[in-house]
């Protein structure tokens, strides 16, 4: 018997199941942010973060395992863990939110494009789920990342919060780091990151509902431009399509195009055009179901059709200003070749766009559409 016990404890090492607690310090850590630094806390010397990152130097990372304690008040706030960081703006991203402890949007899993956040993107079933926190005292998490997906743990380390959607982001190495937002201090302790590839993540695992017949699944996508450039805009000008370059976009596999994969939203760029060409075999109106993140200007033929704000707060103080098909316009096509431009300004939280045509009766679509298997 002691024997197996030791072969078992020489394969758990040598498996980096007991992950060693990573040095506390500023030589082994990256600490940004102006109220960041190493703290006594709660009788443990920790990371304290305050609108700042704190990034781990000495371990490239793929898929493994990230152990931590965190402490934190019942403050607004945004704390969490990022990994297979490549660069400052794209990574896979965790965080918490503490004044929403117990509810729906406890928690946040999201990927990271070009600096842009996506929550208002992907919400629901597979990015987070309703946790009580425990505030002021320590409380653990765990991220166990096996591929294309992962576990979160939260106070439970036997049974995960969540299993992960299938991460949006390419499966690569990098950074792994902890964060919190501006609101009040976190600080972080006994923190330990295994680089050993995890048992495949089984069983019931979340999967994205198929976008709905008739979804547009792709789209020409201009470079960016300020928002204020259309401003009293209620017709396209040839001065205004100059010096646009396009490229293709295909949408996830619920129709959400997130337009970050391709565009950074950086100072007063924040606006693209979205383009699709229907071809009208007579002049009809077809209706046109839609949803945008942050704001969205729909012209059709050059013509300006409609006009909306789904920000965050923009119709109430909890409003999150989530995507879906909640807008619909009718659509004055011509026979012949009609373009249909949206033109999507973001201001964080998921620069996206989600379109659905009612049918193609006498319409050809030459953007690719989500059809029925009898199509």
């Amino acid at each position: 018997m002691r024997f197996h016990v030791l072969i078992w404890i020489t394969i758990a090492f040598t498996a980096g199941l007991f992950a060693k607690d990573l040095p506390i310090n500023t030589t082994d850590w990256t600490i940004l942010g102006d109220e960041s630094g190493i703290e006594q806390h709660l009788g443990r010397t920790a990371i304290a973060l305050k609108g700042g990152q704190a990034i781990y130097k000495g371990i490239d990372f793929e898929n493994g395992v990230i152990e931590f304690d965190v402490a934190f008040p019942s403050d607004r706030n945004f704390i969490g863990v990022f990994w297979r960081s490549v660069d400052a703006g794209n990574y896979e991203d965790f965080y918490m939110r503490p004044h929403q402890s117990g509810k729906g949007d406890a928690n946040q899993y999201t990927p990271v494009f070009n600096g842009n956040s996506g929550w208002q993107l992907y919400h629901g079933e597979g990015y987070g789920a309703p946790t009580e926190y425990l505030f002021d005292r320590w409380m653990p998490v765990k991220i166990v990342v096996a591929g294309d997906r992962a576990k979160i743990y939260i106070r439970d380390m036997t049974t995960p919060a969540f299993i992960t959607h299938q991460f949006k982001r390419d499966l690569v190495s990098g950074k792994v780091g902890l964060k919190n937002g501006r609101f009040a201090k976190a600080w972080f302790s006994n923190i330990r990151i295994s680089t050993d590839m995890p048992a495949p993540i089984t069983g019931e695992l979340p999967e994205i509902a198929a976008a709905p017949q008739h979804t547009l699944m792709s789209y020409e996508v201009s470079t960016g431009f300020p928002e204020k450039q259309l401003e009293k805009k209620y017709r396209l000008e040839k001065s205004d399509k100059q010096g646009l370059k396009w490229m293709k976009l295909d949408t996830e596999a619920n129709g959400i195009a997130n337009l970050s994969r391709l565009q950074t939203h950086r100072g007063d760029n924040n606006t693209a055009f979205v383009k699709v060409t229907i071809e009208s075999y007579k002049e009809q109106l077809k209706e046109l179901k839609f949803g945008y993140s942050d704001r969205v200007k729909v012209y059709v033929n050059d013509r300006l059709l409609y006009s909306g704000n789904n920000g965050y707060r923009t119709r109430d103080f909890r409003y999150l200003g989530t995507i879906g098909l909640f807008d619909s316009v009718y659509l004055p096509l011509k026979r012949g070749s009609n373009e249909i431009w949206f033109a999507v300004s973001e201001n964080f939280g998921g620069w996206g766009i989600l379109a659905q045509l009612e049918n193609t009766n006498g319409i050809r679509v030459l953007n690719r559409l989500q059809l029925a298997s009898n199509e």
